[in-house]
């Protein structure tokens, strides 16, 4: 895991349950956490990418609207609206801790096609080489990948967008903030003496039955998109992490090598 005696770069993946209430409001008061912690990780040598979702609910939000849209159109106006506000957000909560954020919003065609991509690296790089956080989202409002799940090959979830973010962008480790603190042995919600799994070396099929469904209504992700982002990365060595949204206090612990959530160990040539 990633100590403090060493740049690294970090790439941040925070879902929906995270940045939004049960009743579908924004909930500020993580949005607010998430940017002090990031910003002062950030100040303390390390690279910080941060993949967020939610643009769906907190447009959601912003409209009134108490449950999330049916129809593709709708939730692609929904997101167009909800995206603005998020990064409205996201520049108000990290300007107040020093830092200036950046949007990138991603389709299939940006991390398919060569040129593309190169273009896409190569402003990643520019952006954390003048101290900029980039935040990014699949452009919803033309892409239908994650908020219609399973007609893209590429993404179809930003659990997977964040693990090619972070093979695109070489990072040493990708934490995935989520609404629980990491993968166990059985559903906790149903079975009170489910046990955490501290540590995953490999993606087997035993592993692959313990994940579940989708999470909240607000959200498209779940255990079993998570297990894919896990496979993504392990094979290019990079680890990755699932933490507790509920409690962001403990990246830090996390950063000084200490056991948080559920680890996922790189492969390591």
């Amino acid at each position: 895991m990633a100590g403090t005696g060493k740049l690294r770069r970090i790439v941040v993946k925070v879902g929906t349950t995270t940045l939004t209430r049960e009743n579908g409001s924004v909930n500020f008061r993580n949005m607010d956490l998430l940017a002090r912690i990031l910003s002062d990780i950030k100040g303390m040598g390390y690279e910080i990418i941060l993949v967020s979702s939610g643009a769906i609910g907190i447009g959601a939000a912003k409209l009134g609207l108490k449950e999330r849209p049916s129809e593709l159109r709708y939730k692609q106006a929904v997101a167009a609206v909800g995206q603005c506000e998020m990064m409205h957000l996201y520049d108000k909560f990290f300007g107040e801790y020093g830092q200036t954020v950046s949007q990138i919003l991603l389709t299939e065609e940006d991390v398919a096609e060569t040129h593309h991509r190169e273009n896409l690296i190569n402003t990643f790089q520019a952006l954390l080489d003048m101290g900029i956080i980039p935040i990014v989202n699949e452009n919803d409002s033309v892409s239908f990948a994650e908020i219609e799940s399973g007609h893209n090959k590429v993404f179809g979830d930003n659990d997977t967008l964040s693990a090619i973010v972070a093979v695109l962008c070489k990072a040493d480790l990708l934490i995935l903030i989520s609404d629980i603190d990491g993968l166990y042995d059985k559903d906790p919600r149903i079975h009170p003496d489910a046990c955490r799994i501290p540590v995953v070396e490999s993606i087997t099929e035993e592993i692959r039955s313990l994940a579940g469904g989708a999470g909240s209504c607000w959200g498209t992700g779940g255990m079993c998109t998570k297990l894919s982002a896990a496979e993504i990365v392990m094979a290019r060595g990079i680890d990755m992490v699932i933490a507790d949204g509920g409690e962001m206090e403990k990246l830090y612990p996390l950063l000084r090598g200490e056991p948080v959530g559920t680890v996922f160990q790189g492969a390591k040539s």
